[in-house]
């Protein structure tokens, strides 16, 4: 069974005075986020949100702005305070924390990084990038040879001492996600990071964070409003819509099983070929034979469809001991691919 490194147990945020009041009456009459608003004079965040995200697992949050992703996020290291709920990281309940706890661990455990980076203009990179270890009483050699190494990791080698203005958004961005890196915290905070970026830069640092990711399997939680993006990112991927958390799984499953019609509308234009796999979409054998043509379980739809090309006989889908678990034929795989 993986290991759960961060959970959030009946999260609520309410802004407000009232916030008290608020989520009283929210609770036992199911109020709306207006029916907050025009009662309370209080902005309804964050409602009774419950996920886990295992150990080295990347863990999307996605939805509109004014979703409540943001917010959501900012909860788990503690930069806005819950109105009600639990929030635990590596075993540690993170809404009881005392405020030299709290810091400990913002320091040494969890790393974040913002769409807009806030680089010092007047420090350079590497004094950038070595900022959290100068504040953990770091030797400046260590924190330098942290530095390099980061920098290094992002292609910015070479890079140390320039300063952020000698630098293009993505180079900047690369600079933190370095910084992010260069303290070795266990869990990363991602918002947004890379939205703001032209499309082949933004491509260009998603194949770079997952190939850091695969490598060095930190435990990141990532915000973003683009579905496509979530989906390319995602372990798993929550979606968020008024505050609460509509539909938590795979993206194969967010794909194929919207669990409503506001999760249907987000993915009916989502292409399925590199994303449905056979298991998903296979049929029993039961009166059929085998064929000649197999697939493993988790043959992508793509590599299925051109099982097809030549002629349409179905395809036998083999388990993990290569024997056969269920058929697909091309209707099976027209109707998966077309959603």
């Amino acid at each position: 069974m993986a290991d759960v490194e961060i959970e959030c147990r009946n999260l609520w945020k309410i802004y407000g005075a009232r916030e008290k009041e608020a989520l009283e009456a929210v609770q036992s009459e199911g109020l709306s986020k207006e029916e907050v608003r025009d009662r309370f004079n209080c902005v309804l965040g964050v409602r009774n949100a419950s996920f886990s995200v295992n150990k080295g697992e990347i863990f999307c949050i996605m939805g509109l702005s004014g979703s409540g992703k943001s917010t959501l996020v900012r909860h788990i290291n503690r930069l806005i305070e819950p109105t009600a709920g639990e929030i635990h990281v590596a075993g540690h309940r993170v809404d009881t924390m005392g405020e030299a706890e709290l810091r400990k661990l913002r320091a040494e455990s969890i790393g974040m990084v913002f769409q807009h980076m806030a680089l010092w203009p007047h420090r350079s990179l590497a004094e950038n990038v070595g900022f959290g270890l100068e504040v953990r009483d770091v030797p400046l050699e260590k924190r330098r040879k942290a530095a390099e190494e980061a920098l290094a990791a992002m292609d910015l080698q070479g890079w140390e001492d320039h300063y952020p203005d000698q630098l293009s958004g993505g180079m900047q961005q690369r600079v933190g996600l370095a910084r992010a890196l260069a303290a070795d915290p266990d869990i990363l905070l991602m918002d947004e990071p890379f939205s703001a970026l032209d499309p082949l830069i933004r491509r260009q640092l998603q194949d770079q964070f997952l190939e850091l990711s695969r490598k060095l399997k930190k435990t990141t939680v990532f915000i973003t409003h683009d579905l496509d993006e979530a989906i390319r990112m995602g372990d798993q991927i929550a979606i968020m819509n008024d505050g609460v958390i509509v539909q938590t799984g795979t993206p194969e499953e967010i794909v194929t099983n919207p669990k409503d019609d506001y999760v249907a509308e987000f993915v009916k234009g989502i292409s399925r070929v590199n994303l449905v796999r056979a298991k998903t979409i296979m049929s029993p054998l039961e009166w059929q034979s085998p064929t000649a043509k197999t697939v493993p379980l988790d043959c992508e739809l793509s590599e299925i469809m051109d099982q097809f090309m030549d002629d349409q006989t179905p395809v036998t889908v083999l388990d993990t001991g290569n024997k056969p678990a269920g058929i697909i034929t091309i209707a099976d795989a027209l109707r998966a691919l077309r959603g």
